[in-house]
Parts: structure tokens; sequence; C-alpha cells
């Protein structure tokens, strides 16, 4: 079981001082010989004590924890009774007569160095008692895995019968050194040094003899706490005359902060502890010194957790020994502690390491008082020394002014608080430093082909940046972050990063904008290398209303910088923390009596799980994890189960699946038959089952660097390639690049031609980060305005200059004194054609462009340029009048890429047919030809904005499900949250959210299972609830963005979501069905199933409810339920639809008029039936232009109808489906609008507030459009 079952607080505890041998030899060698200088003495093992501490009786067949397949032997040494002067310390422990022993000891200890490190400056016999010390172990394995130890040195006198402690100054006494050592997987270096420091009140009022007795007693309470699981629940307990906090872990992947993160503050100033920073993100040889042991280990630890989410790969060694010293030789990258007496040792010896002396506050190199090594970015350090500053890191300070406390523990609990919340404002600004040093490279990552661009990170860097940068990408430290972020980790970091964007950072991540400058980025580089900027207001809680423009723009006050830096402190107050006592412990640790103190804490778990059940779910599950972890310490198998299976609903993020798995397999065979008789249980059985039987796939971790081809490319590896060097995602683009680049040759591109394409493309993209214009000129633009295409220097009827072109218009940049003069915007064009001007005896290609309002033709004299500016400037207008009559800004960045693709295959190809091959890409210059460019006048009034929710994704997908969330839905913790947002259920589990006041992606992707998922519903307790094919209703948790529950009471597929919205304040009853007929009725809040009934029907595809009550569609018949579960009434199919195979889709219920809408996937009509008559046959209403009718819901007094269209036939969208979405009056029964504005079958609808409707359709499409209601 001990391969499962988390660690306790305690792996073991050791004793370690001099053998009682050496002690006799200097005891008296000192009363024989007077007082001669004391030799240091070599330190041993005395005693190792491990659990298991208590064991079942014999007739039982197992121990309370069995642990021999963890440990590994250690032999004590064989001792003769000591005379009676000098006595073994724990003597108790050892066979009076002599002998051996084996020991059973963690595999991770070494027992070896152990000595040592316990004694790292030496074991001294003093001829007078010193106090107390303590310092700090780290142990790390090869697999980097962490062991702690805290070490208590105590001084005893070397003479009989006194006890372990004995004060007086009698110069005839000696003194020798113990340690007692306290092992832990967990970093609770205050939790355990409060726990020795008992000991040590025990220990100087016991006799020697008593002496191992106490610490075996002390070590077993220690194995009877539990450690918390990860989350805001801390344990307590008391171990006299202290109360003791454990602190749980932030996160899984976090370790447990139970230290003063300040202490680095304290000893260096803001700029040291950045060069520090620097030097360990470069991963360079970094030596700590300090006379106090104690503070080498406290302060490497707070170095590490500062560089989180980055985790040091290196060698660490916190706390070195005197004889280890020769570690410091060691050719790699390291981080090690010694005293501060070998300073000038150690700088003389070994060259290049960074010494740093705690005690004075110094940071140098062996070689230098200065560091040669490149620094932080200087805004990153900045911003980091403006925070620092801000820190109040004094708690006398801070405590001043309130009354002392007369109570240890209370005195310790206001400290406890203090530094709880100053090490979480530490821990925000370390990680504000690491994001913005960081924050640039996830815009430089190819998910899908898991490469980094770190030669283009590079360039993106300011030059006296790039080295920092260059050291820092070739670390393993940054590789492993790099892991991550291709895993799309939603870690602190990933969170802190999206939450700190600019706006403008939002609007980019909407549509794939080509790399190049903005105004106003070229202005903020001029006015300043380091910009601060401040987090603008969000744009309210509710949804906006829509411009009638939705392109890209951007506010003029919204700078785009790398840097965050709000008001003061990054102001995010630490989650409340739950702290959960202990019981007492037994008065003696036989088996009966710590199986008596597990039945009491049983007890008070299932008291605390009534208590939060209801309102807190996060602590629910971190009580539901610690009872089934002691009922399965007492073997309480079954209960252990039903703990976890309740755990698993309420946070699967916490789920011990191998302590389950273990579980599972040990039942007994009574056990497993009253398991198989609890539905629950029989659940989670086949959960493991199924689990175990699935093949495991390894999680790819590598991470490519982009390389140029060297063999023939066909189009699968040309679309590889030109997705790895992110130059394009769209495979449809790609394929027609792939037309253009091979034009006249066999279906492959020369790797000599891609190397010439690439490097032309990139060149283009670094001259464009050089664009310098006027600030005159930059004052007529837009600030989100980019150069992307400029003209060499041509003959124009505006005059001579230079032909710019932005997204959004062409100016002539002027010779001479550099002027802005407009040529057009791209939505005012009205034709663009090629002709030839006179030019002395020949005639020269000109391009004409026809602008209206203007009687006046522009011409330029482009020369050879002529043909491609041609394609360019009318793609560019195709793309513009797309996009603004589709409300899709997507047309319009589609067209520029396609623009610069054809500026790069001319530049590349240099041949006669260069411009023939670059027409390939002129997509929408084409289309418009063949379909009709103009949108119906209703459609165009209608349709407010389009958004693509695939935009991360090689190809469109499929939206499945539409679900809007009011603002109100989120908790209160900062205005981002509060906004509403829209979450998009696309292909494969995978869930995309929309920030709905800026249509800006929040969350490229939550998984959820890997099926398709059917059905979304927003619950007021910060939930969406997802219903997915694989029978399982995944939870969301909207603050943490995480998926953390999952109900697994269905057999079949989840297909409907519905809840009573009488009272959406407290909509605690939700129902969810699935397709074989059963319907659950749930309590939201504890998640609990209060009822379940049966319909018998084909297939179950959706429930609603209507004034309490419940109206289910099935294939073949609309059924609305009593309160019992019975059919009162049921619609059946019409006979003509029956006889076609048809079945029901959607349905609408409008109580008031007693009306029931039913719309069906292959039918043209829609059929309206009334509740108080309906066996009468249905009144039929005509949908023009469908196939069928694929969803349906009410808004305001409307019937919004989507639907199946009908094919088109002809050119470049051959084969598509024109599917509308249709209003129907359900007074007069009329469609009142028809809005086009989908190429594939409209699948889902949802309504925003009866403000907005928002329909999803099928993959060849998959956008989302936006409707305003009227």
């Amino acid at each position: 079981m001990a391969d499962y079952l988390p660690a306790a607080l305690l792996e073991a505890c050791v004793v370690v001082g001099a053998s009682s041998d050496k002690l006799q030899e200097v005891y008296q060698a000192f009363h024989s010989n007077g007082t001669p200088e004391l030799p240091p003495l070599e330190p041993e093992v005395l005693h190792v004590l491990v659990p298991p501490f208590v064991s079942r009786p014999q007739a039982e067949s197992e121990t309370l924890r069995p642990r021999g397949k963890r440990r590994r032997s250690f032999l004590r040494k064989k001792r003769e009774q000591l005379p009676s002067s000098a006595p073994t310390p724990g003597g108790g422990a050892a066979d009076g007569k002599g002998g051996s022993e084996d020991i059973s000891v963690p595999k991770d200890i070494d027992l070896m160095a152990l000595p040592q490190l316990c004694f790292p400056g030496g074991l001294q016999v003093t001829s007078e008692q010193k106090d107390e010390e303590f310092h700090f172990l780290v142990f790390t394995n090869v697999f980097g895995n962490k062991t702690h130890g805290v070490v208590m040195q105590c001084y005893r006198p070397i003479q009989e019968g006194t006890s372990f402690y004995q004060n007086g100054a009698d110069s005839s006494k000696l003194f020798s050194a113990y340690s007692f050592c306290v092992i832990s997987k967990y970093p609770f270096f205050t939790a355990l040094k409060d726990c020795l420091s008992c000991l040590l009140i025990q220990l100087k009022t016991c006799r020697l003899s008593d002496m191992e007795d106490r610490v075996k007693e002390f070590a077993a309470k220690l194995t009877l706490v539990p450690v918390p699981p990860p989350g805001q629940l801390h344990l307590m307990f008391e171990l006299r005359p202290l109360t003791i906090i454990l602190p749980a872990k932030e996160d899984r992947d976090l370790p447990a902060v139970d230290l003063d993160l300040h202490l680095p503050f304290l000893c260096l100033r803001p700029q040291q502890l950045l060069q520090v920073i620097c030097c360990l993100l470069q991963e360079q040889r970094v030596v700590l010194f300090s006379a106090d042991w104690s503070r080498l280990t406290l302060m490497a630890e707070c170095l590490l957790l500062f560089l989180q989410p980055l985790s040091w790969q290196q060698p660490y060694v916190p706390v070195l020994a005197r004889g280890m010293l020769d570690f410091l030789m060691a050719p790699t990258a390291f981080l090690m502690g010694c005293h501060l007496s070998h300073f000038a040792e150690v700088a003389a010896e070994t060259e290049d390491l960074i010494l740093i002396n705690i005690d004075k506050g110094t940071v140098c190199t062996s070689s230098s008082d200065t560091i040669d090594l490149p620094d932080i970015p200087p805004a990153a350090a900045e911003c980091f020394t403006q925070r620092c500053q801000s820190l109040k890191i004094h708690f006398d300070l801070d405590h001043w002014r309130h009354a002392s406390s007369t109570d240890i523990n209370e005195q310790r609990t206001q400290r406890r608080t203090w530094q709880q919340n100053l090490n979480h404002n530490i821990q925000r600004v370390a990680l504000e430093l690491i994001v913005n040093i960081f924050r640039d490279v996830s815009d430089h990552l190819n998910y899908e082909h898991r490469v980094f661009h770190s030669e283009e990170f590079l360039k993106t860097r300011e030059p006296a940046e790039q080295l920092f940068y260059k050291k820092v990408l070739e670390t393993h430290i940054f590789h492993s972050f790099l892991k991550d972020r291709l895993n799309k980790k939603m870690d602190n970091f990933a969170r802190m990063e999206l939450g700190t964007r600019s706006e403008m950072q939002k609007m980019k991540a909407m549509v794939e904008v080509p790399r190049r400058p903005t105004m106003q980025e070229i202005q903020a580089r001029r006015k300043s290398s380091v910009t601060e900027i401040r987090l603008s207001k969000r744009l309210g809680m509710s949804l906006p209303n829509l411009g009638d423009d939705q392109t890209i723009s951007f506010q003029r006050n919204s700078l785009l910088t790398r840097i965050f830096v709000p008001d003061p402190g990054l102001k995010s107050p630490p989650k409340p923390v739950k702290v959960f006592k202990l019981p007492d412990f037994p008065a003696s640790l036989s088996f009966h009596s710590v199986q008596s103190y597990y039945s009491e804490l049983i007890q008070q778990l299932g008291k605390a799980i009534f208590t939060v059940q209801n309102e807190n779910s996060a602590l629910l599950a971190r009580f539901y994890y610690l009872r089934g972890l002691i009922n399965t310490l007492c073997s309480r198998r079954l209960d252990a189960l039903s703990d976890f299976q309740n755990l698993y609903k309420t946070d699967t993020a916490i789920f011990p699946t191998h302590l389950v798995t273990f579980l599972v397999d040990s039942l007994h065979r009574d056990e497993r038959q009253q398991a198989q008789r609890r539905p629950e249980l029989k659940r989670l059985i086949l959960k493991v089952k199924t689990d175990n039987e699935k093949q495991l796939v390894q999680p790819d971790d590598h991470v490519k660097k982009f390389q140029l081809p060297r063999q023939q490319l066909h189009q699968d590896e040309f679309v590889r390639c030109i997705q790895e060097c992110r130059i394009v995602k769209d495979v449809t683009t790609i394929h027609r690049l792939f037309e253009a680049l091979a034009d006249g040759q066999p279906q492959k591109v020369d790797p000599e031609l891609f190397k010439i394409f690439y490097t032309f493309w990139k060149e283009a993209e670094a001259e464009a980060q050089d664009v310098s214009l006027p600030s005159e000129v930059i004052d007529h633009l837009d600030y989100s305005e980019c150069v992307y295409k400029l003209s060499s220097c041509v003959k124009t009827s505006l005059g001579v200059g230079k032909i710019a072109m932005t997204q959004k218009r062409l100016f002539l940049l002027t010779e001479g004194r550099p002027g802005f003069l407009e040529i057009t915007k791209f939505r005012d064009i009205q034709e663009v054609k090629v002709a030839t001007a006179p030019f002395l005896l020949v005639r020269i290609p000109s391009l004409r462009i026809q602008t209206s309002g203007r009687p006046e033709t522009f011409e330029a004299n482009l020369k050879t340029e002529t043909e491609l500016w041609n394609l360019v400037v009318k793609e560019m207008w195709a793309g513009r009048k797309m996009a603004d009559q589709h409300k899709d800004p997507q047309y319009m960045t589609q067209a520029l890429t396609n623009v610069l693709l054809m500026d790069a295959v001319t530049g590349s190809l240099q041949t006669q047919r260069s411009i023939a091959a670059a027409s390939k890409l002129a997509y929408f210059d084409k289309i418009k030809h063949e379909v009709p460019m103009m949108v119906p006048k209703t459609t165009s009034e209608t349709l407010k904005h389009k958004i693509n929710p695939s935009l991360d994704l090689a190809e469109p997908q499929t939206v499945h499900v539409l679900l809007y969330t009011p603002g109100q839905l989120t908790c209160n913790d900062s205005e981002a949250e509060m906004n509403p947002k829209l979450w998009v259920a696309l292909s494969g589990g995978r869930v995309v959210v929309f920030d709905a006041a800026s249509w800006s992606m929040l969350q490229a992707c939550i998984q959820v299972g890997e099926s398709q998922v059917n059905c979304m519903m927003g619950l007021v307790q910060e939930q969406v609830w997802i219903g997915s094919q694989d029978s399982v209703i995944y939870i969301i948790d909207t603050h943490s963005m995480s998926c953390n529950k999952q109900l697994t009471e269905h057999r079949q597929e989840v297909t409907s979501l519905a809840m009573d919205t009488r009272d959406l304040h407290n909509s605690q009853l939700t129902y969810s069905c699935s397709c074989d007929g059963s319907i659950l009725q749930w309590d939201s809040s504890s998640l609990k199933v209060k009822r379940q009934f049966h319909l018998n029907c084909q297939r179950l595809s959706s429930i609603q409810v209507h004034d309490g009550t419940l109206w289910c569609c099935c294939d073949d018949s609309i059924v609305e339920l009593k309160k019992s579960g019975t059919a009162q009434r049921r619609i059946t199919l019409p006979s003509d639809l029956r006889s076609t195979s048809s079945s029901f889709s959607s349905f609408v219920v409008i109580p008031e008029r007693g009306q029931v809408w039913t719309g069906c996937a292959d039918s043209v009509d829609l059929c309206l039936w009334q509740t108080n008559n309906h066996r009468h046959p249905p009144k039929r209403i005509s949908l023009p232009g469908t196939s069928g009718v694929t969803c349906m819901i009410r808004v305001k007094d409307q019937i919004w109808v989507g639907c199946c269209g009908r094919s088109s036939v002809g050119g470049e969208c051959d084969g598509q489906l024109r599917s509308q979405v249709l209003v129907v009056d359900p007074q007069s029964h009329a469609v009142e609008k028809e809005l086009q504005g989908h190429s594939d079958s409209i699948q889902t609808l949802c309504s925003a507030e009866d403000r907005y409707v928002l329909s999803g359709s099928a993959r060849r499409d998959g956008k989302i459009a936006i409707w305003k209601v009227e």
C-alpha cells in the first residue's frame, strides 16, 4: 500500500552523534590529562526511527502501513553494553547483550552522508553547554525528487545519571553534541522546527535511558499526521505546548510554502536579488555563504520559489559539509551553500563561481567583485524594483500599534497570518517578473508541431537584451518551461500572462494578423524604451452594443508594451484559508489507541463534510480526500472508495488515481460483492477497470527548433513546413501557396526555392520592424494600422513618392519633405485596372484606381511593379468588401495574408511566370465573380459581427454548442471575471472561451474528455456544466477555468441539461438526460442525485423546464412529464414524417400561448401544436430555402430557427451549404426574417440577454455569427 499512499508528515527520525566508544575515550583522556585540546569527533547514525510504529495484532494479516517495497536495510553496528559512566543515548532500543538489528529506512535517505550534513561544521566536544541550533536540509535524488530534513543540534553532558539537559557550570563536565533530524517528503520547515522545539522541552526533563522512548513516541505521533491535499485547507494539530499548522500547497504542481519568503529581501537589495535570479536563469554555478547554517537552505528555497514556474534542473545541495567542498569543482551548473569561513578558500581555488555572501549582502564572482553577465531586461527589472519597494517586510512595524498578545499561540497566529499575506504578495511580485521576462515566448510557438522559433524570438528583443535571452534559451530550466507552454499548461504564469494582456494584444488574438509593427508601437518605441502602462477599464459587466464596424481597431489611449505595470501591488488578496484541527494524539500508541484516534478523526471529518456540503465544494473535496485516506489506513476499503467516488464528483484535480486502483484491486471477495450492490461504487470500479484497460499514451514532451527542409517537398510535407515556420496556419491557403510555388513543375517544391521564399518572407518582416514614419504621417493613421507593403519611388498623379499599403488604405509617402497624401481606403475603391502612360517614345505600365467621392482617377507609373500591385490592390479591395458585407474581420485578415504571400512568391520566383503564379493566391478577387458579393439587406442590418473560434487551429471545427453566461455568473475577485463570457464547444471535447464584452479569446482550449460535447449550462455557483457523448457531465470552475469535477451517473451519452429558471439566484435543482431516456434531478450544490426516472422512447435528445414542468424531446415524440416522472402529454410525430423515418430535432414551448413548436432535421416545415388539444394535427409553417431544422430557441416574443441549407454549385464555393437563420413570429405564424450568415449547416443557437442571438455552424464554415434582436 505504501507505494500508493501519500507519505505522512514524517518519513524518518534519525539521531546522530558520536559513538559511545569515542566519547568514552575523550572523557577518560580529559580527566587523566587535565585539560588538553578537545579533538573533533566523527558523527555516526545512532538511531533510525521509521514507521510503522504500530502493528496489528498477530491474528491480523497486515500491518498498519507496510512499507517494505520502499525500504533498504541499515545494519546497526554491534555494540557492547556500555559502562555505567557513559551510558548509550537511547540504549533502550538496542539489545542489552549486544547484537545486531536490521532497520528498514526510506530509499531516498542517504545514511552515509547524513551524519556530515547533521554536523556540517564538524562534531565538537565542549567544556561548556551551548544553546540549541537548527538548520535545514534538502536531499535530491537522480530523478529530481526532493526529501527535506530539519536538524536540531543540542548538547548533553558526558557523565552518568543526569538528565539529558543539566544546567550549571561544573568545570569538570564535558558536553557532546547530538542531532535530531526529522525527514519528510514535504518542505514543512517551520512546522517541523516547531515540532522539534516541542520535543526539546521533553528531552530537557527526561533521563538518558528514556530518551529513545521519548523520541520514538514523538516520531510515532508525527506519522499519524496526514498531509493536506492541494488547495485552501490547512491542518492544525497540538504538540504541547505549541499549536502547529501544516499549510497546503496552492496547486498540485507547486510545493507547499512553509518559510518566510521575505528572508532574501532582508539580506539583499532588490538590485542584488535581480542579479542572483539572473544568474539562476542563466544556469551559473552559484554558491551561497553564511556563518549561520540555517540561512543557507532557507535562502536557496526562497530563490527557487521565485523562479516558479521555471524549475531548477541542475544539482542542488544547499548545505555542504566541511568535507564536501570538492563538490564545488563540478563542471556543471549548480546551486550550493557552505559556511562563510570557506569563502576565501573557495574563491581562490575555483573559477567562474557566483559567490553570494548572505550575511554581508554582497554578490560577486570568484575572480572579481563584479558580475560580468548580461542583466535581466531593464523594463522587467525596473518593474520588479518598484514592486519590492511597496512590500511591507517588517512585522513589528506593521503591528506596533496593536496590543501585545498574552497568549503565545495567539501571537503565533497573528504572525502566521501576516506572513501568509506577505508570502502571497512576494510570490505575485516574483511571478510578475518571470511573466515580464518571458511574456512573448508564446508568440513564437507552434503548438501543433511543437516548434519554438528561437531565432525569431531573439530578433524581437532589444539589442541590449539579446545576449541575456540567448544564454537563457540554451538552459535546461528554460527547456522545461517550454514544454509546459507547448502543453498549454494553465498555471499561475499562464493566468497572469492572460490577465495582464493589453487591449491591443487581446484584439490581435482575435484574428491572425501577420506580424508588423503598428503606428502605436512605432510611437511608443520613439517615446521611451520603457513604457509604463495601466490596465484600461474593461468594457462593463454586460454585453456591449456592437458598433457597425467591428474590424480590428484600437483606442488611442491603449498602449501596447511588453511590460504590464498597473496600479501598485497587483492587488489580488490570497484566497481565504480554512484550518481543520486534528484530534489530540492518543495517550498511548497501541494499535487500538491509534484506531480510536483515526475513528475520532473520521467522525470530525464527517461533521465537517456535513457543514460545508452545500456551501463550499472546494473544501468539501478536501474533506472527502482526507476521510478517504484515513479510511484506507484503517482498511475500511468500501468507505474509502465511497469517499473517493464523492471526491471524483467534486474535484478531479486531487483524485488519487493510483490509490483508488490499489483499493479496487485489493478488495476481498465479500467486499467486492457489497460494492456491486452499491451503484456509486459499482460505477467507480467500472471506471477504474476501464481506465486501466486503456492504452497509456505517453505525453509528447519533445521541443523542436525549426530547420529548413533539405529534400523535395510534397504537399503534405510543404504544409507541415509552412505551419512550423508560422507563415500561415490555414491548410487551404497553404495548398494555394503550394500550387503557386510549384507552378509549371511536378507537384513538388524544391528545397532551395523554399529557402528563398522563407528568406524573402522573414526579410520582409524584419524590414517592417525597421519602418520609421514621420510623426506627420503617423498622425493621419489609426494606431492599429501597420505598413505592409511599400513601393519604390514612383511618379504618380499626386506627385513623386512611395505608395504605402496598410490594412485599411493606400497612401503616398511623398519625396523630399516626407508627407502624407491619402490615395484611397479599400472600401471606397470603385475600379482598379492596368493602363499605360506615355513617357518620351515609350509607354510605361501604370496602375489606375477610381475612388468613390473623387472625380479624378489616381494613376501611378509603377513600371515592373504594376502587375503585382494590381493583384494586391484588387485582393485587398475584395477582402474589404467581403469583410464589410459579412461583418467578419477575418476576411480582411485573410486577404492581407494572401497579399503578403503574393509578394513573397513574386520575389522568390523572379521569372516571367511569377505574376501568374502569384495570381493563384488571389482568392477573394476570384470568388467575388463567382459568389454574390452583396449580402441581403435584412442580413446586413441584423448581423453585427462574426468571430472564428478555430483561430488557433489549422482547419475550421464544427461549433457544436454555444453558451452565454452573464457577468454575474462569476466571482467578484476582479473586473475581468465580471465580464460576460461566450463558451464554445468544438469537436473532440475542446471548449473555447471568449470575453463577450470585447469578443477576445480568453481561453484557447479547455479539454473536457475526448468526445463530442452535446450540451452546456451555466449555474450561479461559478460553474459551467457540460454534457458529453462519453456519458460524463464535466463541470468547469469559472474562476480557475479548469475542469475539476465530473458526474458519472449516466450510462449513455448526456444529451441535454436544464434548470428551473423561475429562481435564477437559487438554481439548485437541475436536470440532465441521456439518450437512453434516463433523467436525473440534481442538487447542484451537493452534486447529488435527488431523483431519477426513465422515459420510454427511441432517443431522448433534449429537455426543458417550463413553469416547473419538464418537457422532453424524443425522436418520435415530445413528452410533458408530471412531477412524479410519468407522462402527462405526448405529442407524436406526424404520420407523413414517420413514414420517411424522420425525427424531432428541436422544440420550443410557449406556455402562456399554450403552444409547442417543433422542427425536424429533414423537414422544411415547422409544426405548431396546441397543448390543450395536442392530438389535433399541427399547423404547418413552411420554411423557405431550407432542407431541415437543426435547432430552435425563443428570444423575447420571437422564435429563432437554425436550418440546414441547400447546396450551391460552382467555382471556389462548390458544394457549400447556404444555411439560414429564420426569425418566426409566433403570433402571425410568419417568417419575419431570412438571415444568411453561414456557409454550412447551423448547429446551435443561443441568446445573449435577449439582446443578441449567436449562431454556430458546421466545420466547412466554423464561424459564430452575432445577430441583433429587434
